[in-house]
Formats: structure tokens, sequence, C-alpha cells
């Protein structure tokens, strides 16, 4: 097999996992259903990651970095020179639009599910997506600030409130992601945060 066939399995195998596991949790998702899902032989899978557990670390952090990779992508719309308002809500909107993104409230739920049996769940979680998207956004509100746009003692926090203006109210609408939220919705949330956060941080010139 090539490198890029070997590689090309392993991407269909997390993706297959992570689908499964989803779908069924960790106790009841079978190495054959994954197998059968991903078009690979069961051997195969045990060939690229060894066990179950190892194969459910490995989706989970695949799932972590498809997350990082779509918010990184929401947080670099935010530039100087454009409206400041309606950046902020630009930006805020699609990130809750990834927030709310089927394979996004799947990870969230098997989080919460398999934490105590797999504790260091979070820490990967964290180190390989959640941590980086706010030290992202930190690192564009402190640009904003040298800029004279915004009113920040610490970017980090700031950070972190702006994230939790949007995804607490949006947690609640969606029942904990049990609801799809409708666009307007989003959009609703999204005014509401940029509204609070621009009345602590913006710039009052």
């Amino acid at each position: 097999m090539t490198a890029r066939g070997r590689i090309d399995k392993r991407q269909a195998i997390l993706a297959a996992a992570g689908r499964v596991f989803a779908r069924e949790g960790y106790a009841l998702a079978g190495v054959d259903a994954i197998a059968a899902e991903a078009g690979v032989a069961k051997p195969t899978v045990y060939n690229h990651f060894g066990d179950k557990e190892t194969l459910f670390r490995e989706a989970i952090a695949a799932d972590a970095d498809g997350a990082l990779a779509k918010h990184l992508a929401a947080v670099d719309e935010l530039r100087d020179g454009n409206d400041l308002r309606t950046t902020l809500e630009n930006v805020g909107h699609h990130m809750l639009v990834c927030h709310c993104e089927e394979r996004s409230v799947a990870l969230r739920r098997l989080l919460n599910a398999e934490l105590t049996r797999f504790p260091d769940l979070i820490d990967i979680v964290r180190g390989r997506a959640a941590d980086r998207v706010t030290e992202a956004l930190a690192d564009r509100l402190a640009r904003l600030a040298l800029a004279g746009r915004l009113r920040l003692l610490d970017p980090a926090q700031a950070a972190e409130q702006f994230i939790a203006l949007l995804t607490g109210p949006i947690e609640a609408r969606s029942r904990l992601g049990t609801r799809q939220v409708p666009d307007d919705e989003l959009w609703a949330v999204t005014r509401a945060a940029v509204e609070t956060f621009l009345r602590a941080f913006g710039d009052a010139t």
C-alpha cells in the first residue's frame, strides 16, 4: 500500500469512528461497525490504531482538529479597517454556526458522556481546539485594542467573555444540543452578545 493510500484509510477510519461513537457512545460502538462504515477490514482498524480506546481518543482529537479549523476561519475575519460592530457580528455568527454543527454537538455530547471513563479527553479537546480558538481571538482583540478600536486590559479575558456571551445562550436555546436553533435566533444571540461586548469594551471616543 502506498503512503497516500495508508493515510486515506486512516482518515476514513477516523471519520467512521467519529460517526459511530457519536451515534452509539463508546461502550456500544463496535470495531466491526466502525470497520464496515469505513469500508475496511476489521484487522485494518487494529493495524492503524491498536485498540478501541486509542481509536476513540484519536477520533475525538480528529473532531477537535476539524472544529479548530472552522473556528479559526471565523476568527480570521476579525480584522481592523472594517465596521467593528458588523465585523464582530459576522465573526460571532460564524462561530455559532460552527458551534451548532452536528459534529460539534456530537463532540460535546461524547465529552459529557465519557469524561468519567476518559478524563484526559478534556485536555485533548481544550489543547487541540478550545484553548487555541480563545488564544487566536484574544490575539485579534489585542490588535484591535492597539489600533484604538477597543478598550481592553486583558485580551484573553475579553475573548473568554465574548465566547461565553455567544455560547451560553445558545446552549440554553438548543437545550444542550437537542434542538436545532434557526438562523434568525443565531443572529439574535450574536447581536445581543456583540452589543453587550461593545458596551463593556468598545472605544468610547
